[in-house]
């Protein structure tokens, strides 16, 4: 009864030592689940490597192979990978749930209508396979960035691991199933127009007030709403000309932070798409209209 037993931490092991081979910090999991197996604030004995204080489980991941034979020897623990000490930027697709609305799209699905919509192929990288049979795309962060975890930025049902976030790794396994490589190992650098996705909205400034700024917020988003309408209602024709003027008008509250650039593209892909145009007409309409106006408007009008 012990030699099942003994496969599983060996392989476990081995899938640590793996991880941290590759720069990546780990730290162990509960057997047979994702949940950390470190002790929490409350319980800390204040000794070893919390002799300085409390250390969380982001803070105790480690690449060092001796802590991690000493660790596994205690016991079958599944992986959890670090993203953040380890450089990493995890896209994960999940998979849809009993309690998700008939018609909800998963992961990948939502995964490849934003590449299609950013007129991007899907980027090859090391993908793990989940548990519940979801992806986990990863990704390095470029020097000098730093990527929190996000839920839902992206898109339904995609999420992202960075900083303050953690993964389990391949080899893991759960009750719903293992977790496995779908690819080699070569992880890519996470590409620019993601990053510009989940990078965090610059802080608007606080001059004159934050009065001024939440109102030309409220414009911004009235102005996206009247330009989706103008788009509707277009006759055939003039889809595709009233679609660029709707960007070219947009694109100002782009340039000045009032409205995110993806949100303002997705918002007139899917309305261009419902009036008529196809995806690869919305998207270089949009696409040109856009550079072309947040390049035209750096400097709000009236501003010093």
């Amino acid at each position: 009864m012990t030699q099942p037993a003994d496969n599983s931490r060996a392989t476990l092991i081995s899938a640590a030592l793996s991880a941290a081979e590759q720069g990546w910090h780990v730290f162990p999991l509960r057997p047979g689940t994702k949940r950390p197996a470190l002790h929490g604030e409350a319980a800390c004995p204040r000794t070893g490597a919390c002799e300085g204080g409390h250390r969380k489980w982001e803070r105790r991941a480690t690449t060092d192979p001796d802590r991690i034979r000493a660790t596994w020897a205690r016991g079958p623990f599944n992986v959890g990978i670090a993203t953040g000490p380890s450089g990493l930027l995890v896209v994960d697709l999940d998979t849809l749930k009993p309690e998700d609305l008939k018609g909800t799209p998963d992961g990948a699905t939502s995964f490849q209508a934003l590449c299609e919509r950013a007129g991007q192929v899907p980027p090859e990288t090391f993908r793990v396979r989940s548990a519940r049979g979801g992806e986990h795309l990863y990704f390095t962060q470029p020097p000098g960035v730093r990527l929190d975890s996000t839920a839902g930025r992206l898109a339904k049902k995609i999420d992202t691991r960075g900083w303050g976030g953690y993964v389990v790794a391949a080899g893991s396994a759960t009750p719903s199933g293992t977790y496995g490589a779908l690819s080699g190992p070569e992880v890519a650098c996470l590409p620019s127009w993601l990053q510009s996705i989940l990078l965090p909205t610059p802080k608007r400034s606080q001059s004159p007030s934050m009065a001024v700024a939440g109102q030309s917020r409220r414009y911004a988003d009235v102005a996206l709403a009247a330009e989706l309408r103008n788009v509707a209602a277009a006759q055939v024709g003039q889809r595709e000309a009233t679609l660029f003027r709707a960007a070219r008008a947009l694109g100002r509250f782009v340039a000045w932070s009032d409205l995110p650039r993806h949100v303002v593209e997705q918002a007139l892909q899917e309305g261009g798409e419902a009036a008529g145009l196809s995806a690869s007409e919305c998207r270089t309409t949009l696409r040109s209209a856009l550079d072309w106006s947040v390049a035209h408007n750096q400097r709000r009008r009236g501003a010093a």
